[in-house]
């Protein structure tokens, strides 16, 4: 085999590229090796006549046992007993509160004349290197934060129902000064873990480059060790603070080491210290969740002459600055322009308006706790205030039909300013008019029918109207239009004596009734 043996990730290339029919020659070139090199491994590959599809599909370890045998074989069956219980230890040690202690013990009841605890611990810690060669991750100042949920709850109640409820645990850390965030959320949902992550970086007090989460759905939609396809309000956020998602591999716990020991010492730090009596509210929880945050982050680190906040300080410059407002998230879904020109959201059961024209048109709407973005395809077209209001319409005037956009023009001062420009006579009346009505709105029409004779008839007359109707005491449509109709109004001033009644055969006189 070759005098310096390589990686396994590029064994596995060489094997990819051979069995595409690639050239040892180019292959080296792509690679960054010589060609003999190369030869040596497609020959090992040849020999060994194993399938590429199973020869993949080994660990690490395993393939580098097969291209780089040990140089010291296993010197007798009983230590070969040993390193063959190491691989199911392993999947026994991913159980929580599964220690190497408790694996030790079952060994040896499986095995009681084997080694001992310490020569135990020795041949662990040794397979263990062997075979994860690569666990150790270099960070970078200022480089990445990862995230994560621990996977036991927290018990608080609710204040509004009394009931007991199960709070998520989110975990944050930097990996450079391993600086760390706790909090205790309602759920999992994209809202709290978008909260979660937000209050975060604030407590960071500075931005990182990148932001290292599972792969929960709240943060990715579609899992992949290539390209995972990230949640889009997730992906907002991290857009709002400039930063970028790079998700851990699914089932690859090595990729977010610091925040898996983290959740560890947050049971031995954080959990083990809350009262199991006592349950609180969600806001007291965490109050009491930060004072023993506060302490692990101040506690001196193993083998160090600091603690995290020492390392935080210095990491806190390499942040980039936190932006000027908080991120709201935004949810986004697609709605039809109904018949009235309004956008219907169903969360609030509340209308929006949109320009007329797109009547029919299939909207994408995007709205925040506190506004609500509607575009045609990428094109902003309105942005309204978000109005929690069941039943009721945001409209603007602009968005109308002239003819629609008259009628929602009608309040009370429109009707009296359209009655001040005919004389204070109508002024008067008008208000009167809208004045003995239960709500405006129900004299707007009596109030557009009286104005309408101006036109009809002339101002003259609806003036005598209005003083005619006001001298008897009555205010509404029906009694102007009955002044009008029977010309009552040309009376108004006629100070003449009523004339005398002309004779008639079939008309008794006054002397009739003496």
């Amino acid at each position: 085999m070759a005098n310096k043996s390589i990686s396994m990730s590029k064994v596995r290339q060489i094997i990819k590229l051979y069995t595409q029919h690639m050239g040892k020659k180019k292959i080296g070139e792509r690679l960054g090796m010589s060609k003999h090199t190369v030869k040596l491994y497609t020959d090992q590959f040849n020999a060994l006549k194993i399938l590429k599809e199973d020869l993949l599909k080994l660990s690490d370890f395993e393939l580098n046992k097969l291209f780089h045998p040990p140089k010291e074989m296993l010197i007798n069956d009983q230590l070969k007993q040993l390193y063959d219980f190491f691989p199911v230890m392993t999947i026994q040690l991913r159980r929580r509160g599964m220690t190497v202690a408790r694996q030790f013990l079952e060994y040896k009841a499986q095995h009681p004349q084997s080694y001992g605890e310490t020569s135990f611990y020795k041949h662990y810690d040794r397979w263990r290197k062997k075979v994860n060669p690569t666990m150790h991750i270099e960070h970078k100042v200022g480089d990445k934060m990862y995230v994560d949920y621990a996977g036991a709850t927290l018990p608080y109640v609710d204040v509004n129902t009394g009931e007991i409820k199960n709070a998520q645990v989110f975990v944050a850390i930097l990996g450079w000064s391993q600086y760390a965030y706790v909090e205790a959320m309602h759920s999992q949902t994209i809202e709290e873990f978008i909260a979660a992550c937000e209050n975060a970086i604030r407590y960071f007090n500075g931005v990182p480059l990148a932001l290292v989460p599972d792969n929960l759905k709240s943060a990715v939609y579609k899992a992949s060790n290539y390209e995972p396809t990230v949640n889009e309000n997730f992906k907002a956020f991290a857009d709002h603070y400039g930063i970028a998602i790079l998700p851990a591999r699914s089932r690859k716990p090595q990729d977010k080491a610091h925040v898996e020991n983290m959740v560890k010492l947050t049971y031995q730090k954080i959990y083990a210290n809350l009262s199991e009596k006592d349950f609180v509210p969600l806001i007291e929880l965490n109050t009491q969740v930060m004072q023993h945050l506060s302490t692990l982050n101040d506690a001196q680190l193993t083998g160090k002459q600091c603690s995290r906040t020492d390392q935080w300080i210095m990491e806190l410059s390499t942040l980039h600055p936190l932006p000027p407002t908080c991120y709201e998230m935004r949810k986004i879904k697609q709605v039809t322009v109904m018949k009235n020109g309004h956008v219907y959201l169903t969360e609030d059961q509340h209308y929006y308006s949109v320009p007329y024209e797109l009547i029919g048109k299939k909207l994408k709407m995007q709205y925040s706790r506190s506004e609500v973005n509607i575009y045609l395809q990428y094109e902003l077209l309105v942005t309204h205030n978000r109005i929690r209001s069941p039943h009721n319409y945001t409209t603007i005037p602009e968005h109308m039909p002239a003819q629609h956009r008259y009628v929602t023009e009608w309040n009370p001062a429109f009707f009296m300013a359209k009655a001040k420009e005919i004389d204070p006579v109508v002024e008067y009346y008008i208000s009167q008019v809208l004045a003995k009505k239960q709500h405006p709105e129900q004299g707007y029409k009596s109030c557009m029918g009286i104005l309408s004779f101006a036109k009809r008839l002339g101002d003259i007359r609806l003036i005598k109207a209005c003083k005619k109707a006001h001298e008897i005491g009555y205010y509404n449509y029906k009694i102007i239009e009955d002044i009008l109709t029977k010309n009552l109004d040309r009376y108004e001033d006629d100070d003449m004596q009523p004339s005398d009644m002309p004779t008639h055969d079939n008309i008794r006189g006054g002397n009739y009734y003496q």
